[in-house]
């Protein structure tokens, strides 16, 4: 179906704001975690379990569906992936025990999954000629603007609208059914083969590939584990460390992270290539560094910068980290190394929040923040100077 210029860039927006109402689903539990605490008695070490069971559906996703839209098509697996995005949210809006709240947490992690590569390659393949070069950048800023505005809205209906475990969602479910609609009525992109084959995508990555894939993927380890931190347990920070209950407030220190990672992602193309990484991991070592100080103080102006800053350098090492592995990568396993790449930055969203959880448990929250944040800039450090050496030695054998 051929589109006029005009139609085209309505579906290719279109289909940017289903990527962002999608994700938007899934974090929109953050700011409400402490109105779970209390009406269900909950342990900050649960509340991180309750986090990392998305991750562990975003990466059954990636590995199980990851190249599926390839196969059968982007509106099939776009549409699956909005299924579950509206099953979690009823699973929210059921709520009242921890079942519930583990069924809705899991399920949008399946929907995430599913929604990472099929709608940023959905949305580069629709793009209109005059948005062709900026195609990758809509999709991004879709993703992590979705990711910001859930705990940003969230937190103001929850702050100053009735029902704070009920209102969200339901907009939720309004929201996907026009995401569902705009998918229905998207051509489809994918050339389909005729005899489709659903296959398990196992993580791997190339011999030759290694020496780019682990610098690349410590910083991705590094920046995954603190939008893991912000996400799952900055309402205990700012409630029970800062003193801060607004969950507005929680909301809009969240999406401050986020739209700082995008802002990374996208002005990191114009450093020097080979600065782009290693001083995204500078911008995470110097981001925890304020959370350690935030803590330490009490400041809420830290606790901002530091998300303001580790978000940016989030974003510029994992974008830098990305070009640098599908550079490095043989064509035909390129979707096979990005595929492992998110998995190891997935098992960081949800492994070292958990491990927060505990030590929280034994130590107390402020102890544990500390020693999460000092580990995040340790690997942002090893990460960096592996890199450096790496290109050092690249440099002599050049010569």
């Amino acid at each position: 179906m051929t589109l006029s210029s005009r139609a085209a860039a309505a579906v290719f927006f279109g289909l940017a704001a289903t990527f962002a109402i999608n994700m938007m689903g899934t974090t929109l539990p953050t700011p409400l975690y402490p109105i779970y605490q209390d009406q269900l008695g909950f342990s900050e070490l649960m509340i991180t379990v309750i986090f990392a069971v998305y991750a562990v559906g975003v990466i059954a996703a990636l590995i199980v569906t990851g190249s599926w839209s390839d196969q059968i098509g982007r509106r099939p697996m776009l549409a699956l992936g909005l299924v579950f995005s509206a099953a979690s949210a009823v699973a929210f809006i059921w709520g009242g025990a921890l079942i519930p709240l583990l069924i809705g947490r899991l399920l949008s992690g399946f929907s995430a999954g599913i929604f990472t590569g099929t709608a940023t390659v959905a949305v580069v393949e629709m793009a209109p000629r005059q948005w062709r070069e900026q195609a990758t950048l809509v999709a991004t800023a879709a993703n992590m603007g979705g990711l910001g505005l859930g705990p940003f809205v969230a937190g103001l209906l929850a702050e100053y609208a009735p029902a704070p475990l009920l209102l969200c969602f339901v907009m939720d479910l309004v929201l996907v059914a026009a995401a569902f609609a705009i998918v229905a009525l998207a051509p489809e992109t994918a050339r389909r083969p005729d005899r489709p084959r659903l296959s398990v995508r196992k993580p791997s990555v190339p011999h030759e590939v290694r020496g780019v894939f682990i610098p690349a993927a410590i910083a991705g380890f590094a920046g995954f584990a603190v939008m893991g931190l912000f996400t799952a347990v900055a309402p205990a920070f700012l409630g029970k460390v800062l003193g801060y209950g607004n969950h507005a407030l929680t909301g809009s220190v969240v999406f401050v992270l986020f739209i700082a990672s995008t802002i990374g992602q996208i002005f990191q193309s114009r450093l020097p290539r080979a600065a782009r990484l290693p001083l995204g991991c500078l911008g995470l070592i110097v981001g925890m560094g304020f959370m350690i100080a935030a803590i330490e103080s009490g400041s809420l102006a830290l606790m901002i910068l530091a998300g303001a800053t580790a978000g940016a350098g989030q974003g510029a090492s994992f974008r830098a980290g990305m070009g640098e592995i599908t550079e490095a990568s043989p064509v035909e396993r390129r979707a096979e190394v990005a595929s492992t790449f998110f998995v190891v930055a997935y098992v960081a969203i949800s492994i070292p929040v958990v491990g927060l959880g505990l030590i929280a448990r034994g130590f107390g929250l402020p102890t544990a923040g500390v020693v999460f944040a000092s580990a995040v800039a340790v690997l942002s450090m090893v990460s960096a100077i592996s890199l450096l050496l790496r290109q050092r030695q690249e440099a002599t054998t050049a010569s």
